[in-house]
């Protein structure tokens, strides 16, 4: 299923924004993509998406690849 097709992506603010900003180059900042999803009512649903689908890359819910991967090892 594609992003824009899930129930609650509608309501994300990363669609208003530059999608460059929550892919950045290697060694980019990711200030500005967390800054959005801090004000983001869907970031929860955004973090449960990429921890389950295993997203690799870009800023999910506010969280960095990096990020994402110190979660599930605490989870698990």
């Amino acid at each position: 299923m594609m992003f824009e097709q899930l129930p609650w992506a509608g309501q994300a603010k990363c669609l208003q924004a530059e999608p460059d900003t929550f892919f950045p180059e290697k060694g980019g900042s990711t200030r500005e993509a967390k800054r959005i999803c801090a004000l983001c009512d869907v970031a929860n649903e955004c973090l449960a998406y990429a921890l389950a689908n295993d997203e690799r890359f870009g800023i999910w819910g506010g969280k960095s690849e990096r990020e994402r991967r110190r979660l599930k090892k605490a989870a698990s």
